[in-house]
């Protein structure tokens, strides 16, 4: 799986799908143009070349991470041969790791109401929603 004859390296966006951080080379590429990704502190371009050695920043949504490029590849395989191709830093673990705990404990942050809504406050959000 691992393509080392690549002197240039790979695509930003073809490194991202093949390492499963992803699920299409398209959605790489939106949160690559996005500012989702930085590769070695620096923004990056789709086409920019990933090295092996590289440190890469990504964002998905709440989760963020910090991982260093240990093996290029160009084809997407499963997802044990994709874990090779990058190592996790250890700061970046215990922060994910922190946050997930801080989001259980808060209860994801969702505001639940006592109880369920009643006849009136049932119209309420009815009219509420028909004039959005």
């Amino acid at each position: 799986m691992t393509d080392t004859s690549t002197t240039s390296g790979v695509r930003a966006d073809v490194w991202l799908w093949a390492a499963r951080f992803f699920k299409t080379r398209s959605l790489a590429k939106q949160a690559i143009d996005g500012g989702k990704v930085e590769l070695n502190d620096a923004t990056c371009k789709p086409a920019k070349p990933v090295q092996v050695g590289d440190t890469l920043r990504i964002t998905r949504g709440e989760e963020r991470l910090v991982c260093t490029v240990t093996g290029l590849s160009q084809k997407r395989g499963p997802a044990p041969e994709a874990r090779k191709l990058y190592a996790e830093t250890e700061a970046s673990v215990a922060e994910r790791e922190r946050q997930r705990e801080d989001r259980r404990l808060t209860g994801g942050a969702l505001l639940r109401p006592d109880a369920r809504p009643d006849k009136r406050d049932r119209r309420l959000i009815q009219d509420l929603k028909k004039t959005l």
